[in-house]
C-alpha cells in the first residue's frame, strides 16, 4: 500500500490545502484544522449549517494565511499567534480556549456571500499552548490523556482508502447516480494498494517511513459529505449518504460510515509525502 493523496483543512469547512508533503505533530498534519469560525455565542459553525463556507479558498505561506473568495479582496493575516482576545469556544460537545483573529477578518468573512445567515462570526484560532483531549473510548489505554486535537471534530487524522470510493462510485452508478469525489470526505490522508474495499475497518495500524498512525474509530458522516467541495451546492440530498448505509460499510454501526479516524502512534515530526509506503503493522 502506499499514500496517493495528503490534504490538510487549515481552517475548519474551509476549502482545503492538497500537498505533496506534510510534517506530522501530535495534532496530525501541520495546521490542519488550527482555526475555525464560530458565531456570537462562540459555537462552531461549518458546512452542516452554512454550505457557502466552501467557496472560500484557502491559502498557506510562510508567514501568512490567506482566504480568498471570487467576490472579495484576498485577505491575509499573520501565522504569528495574535496577543489577547482569547474565549471559550464549542466543538459538538467540547470546549477549550482560543485565540480570536481580530475585526478585520470578522468583517470580511461577514462580507462572504451567503455568511450573512450567521450574525457575529468570529476567526478563531487553536493556541500553540492549547489542548483539546480526544475522547478516551476508543484510545489504547496508553494514550488516554495524551492524544489531542484542534479543531478536528474528535480525532487527528482522517484515513481514506481509494477502494471504497471506487466500490462507493460502482453502487451508486448502478443506482444511475452521479460519481462523487474524494474531497467529499474531506480526509487528510488518502491509501491506495489494497484491492478489497472497506478493508480499512479491520487495520489497526499503518505503518510508514519511520511513523505508524494507529486507526482507532470509523468515521460517521453527514450532509457534508452530499455537498460539492467548490460549490456548497447539493446535488443529491440523500447521496451517497443513502448508498453508504445500504452498504453497511460498516457492521455492526448504524449509520453511513467512510474512513477512519487516527491518531499518531510514532513519528511527530516526520513529513509524510505522497508514495509512501505503507504496511499493516
Amino acid at each position: 500500500m502506499h499514500i496517493t493523496q495528503l490534504a490538510i483543512y487549515p481552517v475548519k469547512s474551509l476549502r482545503g490545502i492538497v500537498l505533496d508533503q506534510a510534517e506530522l505533530t501530535e495534532r496530525g498534519l501541520a495546521f490542519d484544522r488550527r482555526w475555525m469560525i464560530v458565531d456570537s455565542n462562540g459555537d462552531f459553525v461549518t458546512q452542516r449549517e452554512v454550505s457557502a463556507l466552501a467557496t472560500i479558498t484557502v491559502e498557506l505561506g510562510e508567514q501568512h494565511l490567506t482566504l480568498r473568495h471570487e467576490t472579495l479582496p484576498a485577505f491575509s493575516l499573520a501565522l504569528a499567534e495574535p496577543k489577547g482576545g482569547a474565549r471559550t469556544v464549542r466543538v459538538f460537545r467540547s470546549y477549550c480556549e482560543a485565540l480570536d483573529e481580530g475585526d478585520e477578518v470578522a468583517a470580511w468573512l461577514a462580507s462572504v456571500p451567503g455568511l450573512e445567515v450567521v450574525e457575529g462570526l468570529r476567526l478563531m484560532r487553536f493556541p500553540e499552548s492549547g489542548r483539546r483531549e480526544v475522547p478516551a473510548d476508543y484510545l489504547a489505554e496508553a494514550e488516554k490523556g495524551y492524544v489531542h486535537v484542534a479543531f478536528s471534530d474528535e480525532y487527528p487524522l482522517l484515513i481514506a482508502h481509494q477502494a471504497s470510493l471506487d466500490a462507493l462510485n460502482a453502487q451508486l452508478e448502478q443506482k444511475g447516480e452521479s460519481r462523487v469525489p474524494m474531497t467529499r470526505f474531506r480526509p487528510n490522508v488518502v491509501v491506495e494498494g489494497s484491492d478489497e474495499p472497506f478493508a480499512e475497518r479491520d487495520w489497526r495500524t499503518l505503518q510508514g517511513p519511520e511513523y505508524r498512525l494507529g486507526l482507532r474509530k470509523p468515521c460517521k458522516r453527514c450532509k457534508i459529505v452530499t455537498q460539492d467541495q467548490l460549490t456548497g451546492i447539493a446535488p443529491s440530498v440523500k447521496e451517497p449518504l443513502r448508498t453508504l448505509v445500504t452498504m453497511d460499510t460498516q457492521p455492526g454501526w448504524k449509520g453511513a460510515y467512510f474512513g477512519q479516524n487516527a491518531v499518531v502512534e510514532e513519528g511527530v515530526g516526520v513529513v509524510l509525502r505522497v508514495g509512501d509506503v505503507l504496511s499493516l503493522a
